[in-house]
């Protein structure tokens, strides 16, 4: 192989594509990994659920995977990745030049907000999507849930777990009367009007306001619509959806993993989706390995060489 010539290309560093990176190091391929550094956990100081890492800001955990990559040879890339072709070749924002045998997507996801003065100075500290990844930390606190879909009832109906002061902000989502009558049942309140902006104080979240209203609030949870980035996988042919439980893609030689192809994954999952796909792609590239030893031997195999010997 050249210099710039890999077994595996896996595009972006989260956790999906450093621990497939990993595990493809560990299995002795030539692995590059190509990282724009833009996770969508960023904003966010602590990750949680991962066992052995709780509460580790998630920036370390990256910084502790790249180390661990170096041990085993793979070259993490500090760049994006703006095109990729059949084949496959990736150009790179840098004007940089990578081939490679087989490509991991990565690539992740981002969140589309509403447009709410205040909200994206909160997102990803005390305006959130996830309570199992956040609701512990304001347990028992008074906690607000915005309603922006129709399964918004069901986000505060799930935070309640966490608080027993849970405002509903109905916004764009006000409940049917069965849903305000299993909101009321649990104690949760409901706050009709649209919520016009999230007001913040000393750097923090402070209440919500609907016009001339306040509702004092230290947390705000919300469902998000989360924007997958596969532009690259589009670009190669990729059917969304079309994904196999190991991430193997509808287009061939291509694998995905982590947010990209599941918006709900959480950090350990996105990390055991990307060593999933790893080992696929290896057993894949051993077949064509084998393949390939067996079209360029010359000569009988040993095992014909017995068959003809018994033949005699």
């Amino acid at each position: 192989m050249t210099e710039n010539s890999y077994d595996v290309l896996v595009v972006g560093g989260g956790a999906a594509g450093l621990n497939a990176a990993l595990m493809l190091g560990r299995a002795r391929r030539r692995v590059a990994v190509v990282d724009a550094r833009a996770p969508r956990n960023a904003p966010a100081e602590h990750m949680h659920g991962f066992l052995s890492r709780d509460g580790l800001p998630p920036s370390d955990l990256l910084e502790i995977g790249r180390a661990e990559l170096a041990g085993y040879g793979v070259d993490v890339l500090e760049d994006s990745v703006t095109r990729l072709e059949p084949g496959f070749t990736a150009r790179l924002a840098s004007g940089r030049e990578l081939t490679a045998r087989r490509v991991l997507v990565a690539t992740g996801v981002h969140d589309d907000l509403p447009d709410l003065p205040g909200l994206r100075e909160s997102w990803g500290t005390d305006a959130v999507t996830c309570p199992y990844c956040h609701g512990y930390e304001v347990r028992d606190q008074p906690l607000g849930v915005l309603g922006t879909e129709p399964m918004s009832v069901e986000h505060a109906l799930l935070v309640r777990q966490w608080s027993p002061d849970v405002v509903y902000f109905a916004h764009t989502a006000p409940p049917s009367e069965a849903d305000r009558e299993r909101l009321d049942a649990r104690g949760i309140r409901v706050v009709d009007g649209v919520v016009t902006a999230v007001r913040r104080e000393g750097g923090r979240l402070t209440g919500i306001e609907l016009g001339d209203r306040f509702v004092a609030r230290t947390a705000l949870f919300l469902r998000t619509r989360t924007v997958p980035h596969d532009e690259l996988l589009r670009g190669l042919g990729y059917v969304e959806g079309a994904v196999d439980p190991s991430g193997k893609t509808s287009v061939p030689g291509v694998w995905a993993a982590g947010n990209v192809v599941d918006a709900r994954a959480t950090v350990i999952i996105a990390a055991a989706q990307g060593a999933a796909a790893a080992g696929a792609l290896n057993h894949d590239l051993v077949t064509e390995d084998v393949e390939r030893a067996v079209g360029a031997y010359g000569g009988f195999s040993p095992a014909a060489e017995r068959a003809a010997a018994g033949a005699r």
